[in-house]
């Protein structure tokens, strides 16, 4: 397990999927994998990148290594019966197609053990509202990298509340432009300035 953290947080993603595939030979159970050693590496690396040690491309690399991991064990913790903590829908703004920082969070959110719905870019507000019916999402994360594509997040926000499911879903917003500030006046219910503190943040409140 030890060694598995280690490719990681250094961003070996094919030895990490390598290694995730020694330890199912060896009996470990994935929900065991995931949770003693794939969840702990990603807090690591995310205390790096808050800590300036590590950066963008470390993150990518990290997150890579992360996915490659999770991928293997996907089929093995649906056929054990895992439940997801959730469903949540992601995706970038109408106006926007930026997506680095929207990848690296819902990596992060998948290795948390939630399902991910990733929309992708350039998403209008009737397309969140759709996957959030449609998936019956406990949770919705908005991002944007420009000052002007994070209005539309305003336009999501009230598209939900229109639907009648603003009750239902916890809304996240993040970016470079966006500040906490802009998530208290929009009415989103968390402002995300680094990949893991949306996580926390839905771990803590769901």
């Amino acid at each position: 397990m030890e060694q598995l953290k280690k490719l990681v947080i250094e961003g070996e993603y094919e030895n990490a999927a390598a290694r995730v595939k020694e330890l199912l030979d060896k009996n470990l159970k994935p929900e065991e994998i995931l949770k003693t050693a794939l969840i702990p590496s990603m807090d690591k690396v995310g205390e790096l990148y808050e800590q300036g040690e590590y950066f963008i491309p470390e993150l990518l690399w990290s997150a890579r290594a992360m996915q490659e991991s999770i991928e293997v064990l996907k089929p093995l913790l649906v056929e054990s019966g895992v439940e997801p903590a959730g469903t949540i829908v992601m995706g970038t703004v109408r106006g926007d197609r930026h997506d680095i920082g929207k990848n690296l969070v819902g990596i992060i959110f998948e290795g948390a053990g939630f399902q991910v719905i990733d929309l992708g870019v350039d998403i209008p507000p009737d397309k969140f509202v759709e996957a959030i019916k449609d998936n019956n999402a406990i949770a919705v994360g908005l991002s944007a990298l420009l000052t002007n594509t994070m209005l539309e997040m305003d336009n999501v926000v009230k598209a939900i509340e229109v639907a009648g499911l603003r009750d239902k879903v916890k809304i996240i917003i993040g970016g470079a432009p966006v500040t906490e500030a802009y998530a208290e006046e929009i009415g989103a219910d968390y402002y995300g300035d680094d990949p893991r503190s949306a996580k926390n943040f839905l771990l803590k409140v769901l």
